[in-house]
């Protein structure tokens, strides 16, 4: 038993190491950009986000956001990939969506990528 407990905690800190290595592995100018997305999200203190139907304040979302994004992270290389596999839709498979102070409405990928857009020459 003392070995398969060792063992387990030798194959955890190999698997922890890999994903820190792939989050690591993204290139700075990609980081920033994905750091500035999420600041924009956090600009919109007057906007609803919604994920699956629910309303969120801006901080909710920042933060899901960035925890999906961790979770994620072995899937990103780009910022691109961050808003197509961790910021437009719920693991449901329901888009996400934000709706402003005036009312309109929009799909959380369409605003990321215009915003990315912005940053990109």
């Amino acid at each position: 038993m003392k070995k398969f407990v060792t063992l387990s905690f030798i194959l955890f800190l190999g698997l922890a190491f890999s994903q820190l290595g792939r989050a690591q592995a993204l290139p700075r100018d990609e980081r920033q950009k994905i750091d500035t997305l999420i600041n924009q999200v956090a600009g919109l203190t007057d906007a609803t986000f919604f994920r699956n139907g629910t309303g969120y304040n801006a901080t909710t979302a920042v933060t899901f956001l960035q925890a999906k994004w961790k979770a994620n992270s072995a899937k990103v290389h780009t910022a691109a990939d961050f808003i197509d596999k961790v910021a437009s839709i719920s693991g449901a498979g329901t888009p996400y969506l934000i709706r402003l102070k005036d009312g309109r409405q929009m799909l959380g990928r369409d605003f990321l990528l215009a915003e990315l857009k912005k940053l990109e020459p």
